[in-house]
């Protein structure tokens, strides 16, 4: 064997797939133990192969573990060609669910090991020198290459998985790949991720080659679906954004307390200081609007609305209900607002199809409603909105009383 020729191909395989060289070694390894047990061994049987990388020798071994007597089941040549029906009575429902079944291609008993290995315990396991072989048919030759490619997928995606695990609830940089019903495909250096269509913004085209940033939604370790879950629809995409673009809010200086959003439309994000002195919302907004520009462009326009967070809910109502000029703000324990603005703000307080209070109810958890003060017993069309939580806890109490 070309050991020179083997160590560059194993280096360029790791370099390529960005795994370590032992793994790409161990997965010819066990190509080919598998080959050699294909041609020369049991299925039942055990196989390890060794390549020494200095010499290219090549040994090989089975291997047995030491188990004890009292913890396998041990089958009878009478039950071993029994029926499957009779086999099945023969046995009890615990033996067959507690005890493995003892198999002398794969186990040793204890004391037989002992024989052999007088340190050796139940759980090791023995190696057993077998024939040296280098020819290798057609179908054990294939059945290598097959566990070869197969061994150098799982280590890409452990490899994969380990470098995005940290990764998750962050933002990365990706280009626009392919398209695939519905889904878009990100290109993301060593890995692809995927943003299913209702994690892209509504609205917004892609084109393939095109980079944008993306918030890591999820890094999944299952081999039958996408491994990196991609979006740009969620409401943390926006608070990422905003930590990369405002100082104040990567040093923890400004805190963004709530976000609501409609993506694609309009966002409204609450922030606070922890430091006296410090503008919250203009920090976030930054001189001239510069940084709350950045973030814009990055959403492709979408509107957002920088306000001040309070922890009295009069004035967090009427902060959330921005650009609106609210008069008044009444609450109650059950976390219900009425809220009076001027007639002239109503349609601006409501907003487009009641998005503005749909918006503000989302950001405060309060139910809304918005009024005349001209005339505050009119409920108005559009002007009422109650957040999530606030219809949780409604539905709750409902099935608590139907319950009773």
């Amino acid at each position: 064997m070309d050991i020179k020729a083997l160590g560059v191909a194993i280096q360029q395989i790791a370099s390529e797939k960005g795994i370590p060289p032992e793994r790409v070694l161990e997965a010819i390894e066990t190509a080919i133990a598998a080959a050699y047990k294909k041609e020369y061994r049991k299925k039942t049987e055990v196989i390890r192969a060794k390549l020494d990388t200095k010499t290219g020798a090549m040994k090989f071994a089975q291997v047995k573990t030491v188990v004890d007597p009292s913890e396998v089941r041990v089958v009878s040549e009478e039950e071993e060609v029994m029926e499957p029906e009779k086999k099945s009575q023969a046995l009890t429902e615990a033996e067959e669910e507690l005890l493995p079944r003892y198999n002398p291609d794969r186990h040793i008993f204890l004391e037989d090991a002992k024989a052999i290995n007088s340190d050796v315990t139940v759980g090791e396991e023995l190696e057993f020198p077998l024939e040296i072989q280098e020819s290798f048919g057609r179908i054990a030759a294939q059945t290598a290459k097959q566990v070869v490619l197969q061994s150098l997928r799982e280590a890409e995606r452990a490899s994969v998985r380990e470098e995005f695990a940290d990764k998750e609830a962050t933002i990365v940089s990706g280009a626009v790949q392919r398209f695939e019903r519905g889904n878009v495909y990100i290109d993301l250096g060593r890995a692809v991720g995927v943003m299913f269509h209702t994690e892209s913004i509504p609205g917004e085209h892609y084109r393939i080659g095109e980079r944008l940033r993306f918030y890591v939604l999820a890094v999944q370790d299952d081999a039958r679906r996408p491994g990196i879950v991609l979006s740009r629809s969620h409401p943390e995409f926006v608070k990422k954004l905003f930590a990369l673009e405002v100082p104040e809010i990567a040093e923890g200086v400004v805190e963004i307390k709530a976000i609501a959003r409609e993506a694609g439309s309009r966002t409204k994000v609450a922030v606070a200081s922890k430091e006296e002195g410090v503008d919250p919302v203009g920090s976030a907004v930054g001189q001239r609007g510069t940084r709350v520009m950045a973030v814009t462009n990055e959403l492709g326009n979408e509107k957002i609305d920088i306000i001040e967070w309070s922890d009295e809910p009069e004035k967090f109502i009427a902060n959330a209900l921005s650009p609106a000029k609210v008069k008044l703000v009444t609450v109650s324990d059950r976390r219900d607002a009425t809220v009076l603005v001027a007639e002239d703000q109503l349609s601006l307080a409501i907003g487009k199809g009641g998005q503005n209070v749909r918006l503000a109810a989302k950001l405060t958890g309060w139910k809304i409603d918005v009024r005349s003060q001209s005339n505050p017993e009119e409920m108005q069309e559009g002007g009422v909105s109650v957040s999530q939580e606030r219809e949780n806890v409604e539905g709750n109490e409902i099935r608590e009383k139907e319950g009773e």
